[in-house]
This record gives C-alpha cells, structure tokens and sequence, in this order.
C-alpha cells in the first residue's frame, strides 16, 4: 500500500458507512468499521479492516475503537462520524425513549469517540482529520418534516465542528461537516423516493456515492477546516 494511514467509519455495517469503508480502502488506508450490529465478516476477510461492534454512544465503545485502531494498524490519521439515527415526529409527541435514542447515538456517539481519537492524534503529534455527517434540515427546517430533534442533536455537532476546527488548528487537526439531503439509502422504502425527491430543489435524492465524495474531498483538502459542506440538492438555500 502506498497510503498506510488509517480511519475510524462510526455506522459503518451499510448505506453510506459501507460506501465510505469501501472508499477509504480504495484510497489504500487501513479502515476500523463500526455500528451495533456489524458482522464480523462484513466486509470479508480484508487485512485491512478490523470490525469492533458496539454502540458508540458508550464510552467503552469509544475506547475499543481506538484501541483497536492501534493494535492493529499503529495509528488514528482520521475518524469518520456517520452513525446516527433520525426520528421524525411531531415536537410534543417524542417521548423519553425517543430522545434518549437520538442523545445517545447522535450526540454521546460525536463526544466519546469524537474525544477519544483526537487525544490519540495529538499523542502521534501529526495533524488528523474529524467529519461528522449532519443533516441540512439543521439549516433549513421543511414543512412537514418534524425535526426539532434532528436540529437538537445534529445542530450541536454543526456548531461543534467549528469549535473543534478553531481550537485544534494549531496542531494540525482539521475538523469538518458534510451535510446531506435525503440520501437514497436502504431506510428508504423504493415507494417514498417520488415524494422525498420532491423535498429537494435539483428533485432529486442524493446518492451514496456523492455523499462518500464530498467526504473525501474534504479529506484531501488540506487548507479547508471548520467547513459544512452542503450536498442536499440545493434544500439549504432557502424555501423553494
């Protein structure tokens, strides 16, 4: 391999977690997968992927995928977080497991690992990277598309990012966002993609792939850092 850095993908058993496992490898990095249901042979028996099952929102979760990325591969160089789940239900009817489920996996899951592969990478003392997947309804609320816990939990690591960009810039870690539409993805039923792309501007819904792309772009640039990058078909521009 010529590239032998290596990335922790949160949520990574599927959809756009696989599509990024898939696409770091073909980038030639060692990859660390994660989600709460990964199968140990997910991804067959690549050397270059390790699979820790686990919900990151556990800080024990949190401390194996490090560990693991340094028992197996020597290094942290970037952490991809993509697990999260989206409810969408009106305000007063989410209930406490509801909103655990999203503070759990959305929030806790950002903080632990989020913490615990940053202190790694200023322990090697060479830079690193930090993508977390939002959600552009933080930006732009949709009539019809409940949503206040979407805008709780994925709004705070929007804001996050930037903290994270500003205070770390000195030693090199970069830290960004990618903020998607509605991705066509296997939690989306083949019945609701007529309705769901007419949610966005293009009428379209994104793909996975563009999603892995705009992750790797920011991956690869090197001077762009406390950045959201939009792929939502233009649904963050304003009401249409």
């Amino acid at each position: 391999m010529t590239n032998m850095k290596t990335v922790i993908i949160t949520g990574a058993s599927q959809g756009i977690g696989a599509g990024l496992v898939a696409a770091y490898r073909a980038k030639g990095w060692r990859v660390v997968a994660n989600s709460r249901s990964i199968r140990t042979d997910a991804f067959g028996d690549d050397p270059g992927i390790a699979i820790v099952e686990g919900d990151v929102g556990d800080t024990i979760t949190a401390a194996r995928l490090v560990d693991t990325a340094v028992a197996r591969f020597g290094r942290v160089d970037s952490l991809v977080n993509n697990a999260g789940i989206f409810i969408a239900k009106p305000f007063t009817d989410y209930s406490e497991a509801d909103f655990a489920a999203k503070i759990g996996v959305n929030l806790a899951g950002f903080f632990h690992v989020t913490q615990a592969a940053i202190a790694r990478m200023l322990a090697q003392g060479e830079g690193g990277h930090v993508v977390s997947i939002t959600t552009s309804l933080v930006n732009q609320p949709i009539n019809g598309v409940p949503s206040v816990l979407a805008s709780l939990t994925k709004g705070g690591i929007d804001a996050a990012t930037r903290s994270l960009a500003i205070e770390y810039a000195g030693n090199g870690i970069r830290a960004n966002a990618v903020s998607p539409g509605i991705i066509q993805t296997p939690m989306h039923a083949p019945e609701t993609h007529a309705t769901l792309a007419g949610l966005h501007p293009i009428g379209r819904m994104g793909t996975i792939d563009e999603i892995v792309e705009a992750v790797l772009y920011l991956e690869d640039a090197g001077f762009v850092t406390g950045e959201t990058l939009h792929v939502d078909g233009g649904q963050h521009a304003g009401r249409w």
